[in-house]
């Protein structure tokens, strides 16, 4: 297993014209897009379309009127859209299908769509991601850390970092190295997703509680897979 690492929006942009056909990507937007559906998912919600833009999400929702419209810009909900992007709003999702979409997580996803599997990740379901890393044994996997606007996200690169340890792969990447120490310097990750931009940000938002659920590690035993711009629990 080689694994290689996407840090930051402006390679995101790049991937739709690489050949991914032999290649596992998961996706990390930990505070918050991923760790709001890995949450939607292990509560039991039906699917989810991850979509770039507000009006792609509206179309969506004119086709499937039951289905709830969440996401946000700069962190904030949509006008109009059901529920923003905290995890705490997808608990309650149980067989529902979700609209969702967010300033980069879900960019980051679609941009993946060549990709052979697509992964949803997050510190949330870490070892369920792992696990399935292990089995499925991919030959090439590469993590996509989603960022924040056109920039690095630290708490994105933890995550990748704490994932990359978790499987000790013998092949991995320049940037897989660099995200790897990201990942020994915090080893609490509540001090990480705080020391990051976007975890202050939200913090001086009044959403630390946001914060708090993104950083719990492994809690969640289920793996979002995107086939055809639909996340779905994978069954395992």
């Amino acid at each position: 297993m080689h694994i290689d690492v996407v840090l930051n929006p402006a390679e995101i942009a790049l991937l739709p014209a690489r050949d991914l056909s032999q290649t596992t990507c998961v996706v990390f937007d930990v505070l918050r897009a991923t760790s709001s559906m890995v949450t939607a998912l292990a509560h039991g919600a039906a699917d989810i379309h991850p979509v770039g833009t507000i009006e792609e999400a509206q179309a969506l929702k004119a086709r499937f009127p039951e289905a709830v419209l969440g996401g946000e810009r700069h962190g904030n909900l949509i006008p109009g859209f059901e529920i923003g992007n905290s995890p705490r709003e997808y608990t309650g999702l149980l067989n529902r299908q979700i609209i969702t979409t967010t300033t980069n997580g879900t960019v980051a996803l679609r941009a993946c769509q060549g990709a052979r599997r697509v992964l949803v990740g997050a510190l949330l379901n870490l070892d369920a991601v792992a696990a399935e890393l292990r089995a499925s044994a991919p030959a090439n996997v590469l993590l996509i850390c989603a960022g924040t606007f056109d920039q690095f996200a630290l708490e994105d690169a933890y995550a990748a970092g704490r994932l990359i340890a978790a499987l000790d792969a013998p092949g991995v990447g320049d940037a897989g190295v660099a995200v790897a120490a990201v990942a020994l310097r915090y080893p609490d990750p509540l001090q990480a997703l705080t020391s990051a931009r976007n975890g202050r940000a939200l913090v001086a938002a009044g959403r630390a509680e946001d914060v708090d659920w993104c950083a719990q590690v492994s809690c969640y035993d289920v793996v979002g897979v995107m086939e055809a711009a639909v996340i779905r629990p994978m069954r395992r």
